[in-house]
């Protein structure tokens, strides 16, 4: 950051950031409503997808929730046939869970649906500005990622 950039800016880009995440949470939310999966859930199975099976112990810390909390999620998304646990190939001992199609499913759907109401939002914004957004934000992630002090 230069010393040109004032913290005015600095604390405008973090409310403008603040309330986007806001709005993306919330619509993110409407749409699940339409499907068979809590916010919670939705974030695990979000990770599950990403990183492949996971033992409750590794979901946990991705998704921040006690192991308890964790235990009580997935009990609930295996009686819904999202997820199922398995007992790990090299080790009998060990249970990682395991992403079911029905699962990959509805991310598929959430996400495309998230896509389409950003777009939507979007429509009246040029090109230019929508590659430059693009751009910016993936420069703001990169930054983010490599500086986690």
């Amino acid at each position: 950051m230069s010393k040109e950039t004032s913290k005015d800016t600095i604390a405008d880009i973090e409310r403008e950031l603040r309330y986007i995440a806001r709005i993306v949470k919330q619509k993110g939310r409407e749409i699940l409503h339409n499907y068979p999966i809590t916010a919670p859930q939705f974030v695990a199975v979000q990770f599950l997808l990403e990183y492949g099976d996971l033992t409750l112990g590794e979901l946990s810390h991705k998704i921040n929730l006690a192991f308890s909390t964790t235990t009580d999620l997935v009990d609930r998304m295996e009686r819904n046939d999202i997820v199922v646990r398995v007992k790990d190939s090299k080790d009998r001992r060990v249970v990682r869970i395991h992403l079911l199609d029905k699962g990959k499913e509805i991310i598929k759907e959430v996400v495309e649906k998230r896509r389409e109401y950003l777009g939507e939002v979007l429509m009246h914004v040029s090109d230019d500005d929508i590659r430059d957004l693009s751009r910016l934000l993936h420069i703001l992630h990169y930054e983010m990622r490599e500086n986690k002090n």
